[in-house]
C-alpha cells in the first residue's frame, strides 16, 4: 500500500489509506456539506433562540448548521455571505426591529425562506407580515413540532 499525503489547509497528514479512498471521502464530505440546511435565527432573547435551535435539530432529519444573532443589524451585514435556506425572525428587538430588517433585506441576493417567529399575537403584526412577499408565514413562539414538520417537509 502506498503512502499518500493529504493536504488540509496548512497541515500535512501522513496516511496509509489508498488515494482513491481519500479522494472519495473528500468528495463525500464536500457533497455532505452541500446537503446541510443553513438556518439563521434572529432574536434578542438567547433562551428563545436556544429552544428554537433544539426543537429544529430534534425534529428535522437533515443535518443543520445554525447562525444565531441577537442583533438584526449584525445579521443583515452577514446574511448575504451565509446564504441560508431558512431564516426565523423576531419582530421586537432593540436597535433594529424585524420590520426594519425586512425593509432592508434584499431578497434578490438571498433565497432564504423567511418566517416571522414572534411572541406578539397582535392582529396588526400578522396583517403587516402578509404584506411582505418574502415572508412565508407568521408563527407564534414557541415554535412547535407541527410548524417544524410543515416548514421542513
Amino acid at each position: 500500500m502506498k503512502k499518500v499525503w493529504i493536504i488540509s489547509g496548512n497541515i500535512f497528514v501522513k496516511s496509509l489509506v489508498p488515494a482513491t479512498f481519500v479522494l472519495g471521502y473528500l468528495y463525500f464530505k464536500l457533497e455532505f456539506l452541500d446537503l446541510m440546511l443553513t438556518i439563521v435565527l434572529i432574536d434578542d432573547d438567547p433562551i428563545s433562540t436556544f429552544v428554537t435551535e433544539k426543537l429544529i435539530s430534534k425534529n428535522v432529519s437533515e443535518p443543520c448548521k445554525f447562525f444565531k444573532y441577537q442583533s438584526a443589524k449584525q445579521a443583515l451585514k452577514e446574511i448575504y455571505s451565509i446564504r441560508p435556506n431558512y431564516l426565523f425572525l423576531d419582530l421586537n428587538m432593540p436597535e433594529m426591529n424585524g420590520w426594519d430588517f425586512l425593509d432592508s433585506f434584499n431578497s434578490s441576493q438571498n433565497q432564504a425562506q423567511i418566517y416571522i417567529l414572534s411572541s406578539s399575537v397582535d392582529d396588526r403584526d400578522i396583517t403587516k407580515a402578509r404584506t411582505y412577499s418574502i415572508v412565508k408565514d407568521y408563527l407564534s413562539k414557541p415554535l412547535i413540532k407541527k410548524y417544524i414538520k410543515s416548514i421542513f417537509s
